[in-house]
């Protein structure tokens, strides 16, 4: 990961000024820069691509609805489309899918080899599954940090949280992960 410092300057503000006085090319380029990651964190949210999909143009909408343009504008969407994925799933009446890693996660797939494709993606399998076991508190932050590339200062922006919360939610997970049985090298 790289720190707050080493990024370069978010030109988003600027986009967002501009598609709202009807430039289009601003529309595309946040849709390009923005699009495919809140897509994916939809589809942890919703497991369904239609919706999320649909979730993804309706973040856009209230992004020009809304009255300004935070300086911390990519822990700003990510806050709205939690908050709108979380609305679409207690209209469903459903709980959130507990924490299942998207597939297009920071997972690496750079290994090659059919065996070494197969142990892990069985690897992963796991993974997700035991991912998913966690409370939702512990498996929303690990997507967060890990799926999406977020810091923990923009995990505590998103879930309106400390981030000694969010450190801590990320230790108990990361320590659950590491102790489980199901992800110790078989002999």
């Amino acid at each position: 990961m790289t720190d707050e410092s080493s990024r370069p300057a978010d030109l988003t503000p600027s986009l967002v000024v501009r598609l709202r006085q009807g430039d289009s090319t601003a529309a595309e380029m946040l849709r390009s820069i923005h699009g495919p990651a809140i897509l994916r964190f939809c589809m942890g949210y919703l497991a369904n691509e239609v919706e999320a999909q649909d979730a993804v143009q309706e973040v856009f909408v209230l992004t020009l609805r809304s009255d300004v343009v935070p300086e911390n504008f990519r822990a700003w969407l990510y806050r709205v489309a939690r908050n709108h994925c979380l609305k679409v799933l207690r209209t469903r009446r459903r709980k959130p899918p507990p924490g299942e890693l998207p597939p297009e996660s920071l997972l690496g797939d750079d290994i090659t080899g059919n065996l070494t494709r197969m142990a892990r993606d069985e690897l992963k399998q796991r993974l997700n599954t035991l991912v998913a076991s966690l409370p939702e508190a512990q498996s929303e932050v690990l997507r967060l940090r890990y799926s999406e590339g977020l810091s923990r200062v923009e995990i505590a922006d998103v879930l309106e949280i400390p981030e000694s919360v969010v450190k801590s939610r990320l230790y108990e997970a990361m320590k659950k992960l590491r102790e489980h049985p199901s992800l110790l090298a078989h002999e």
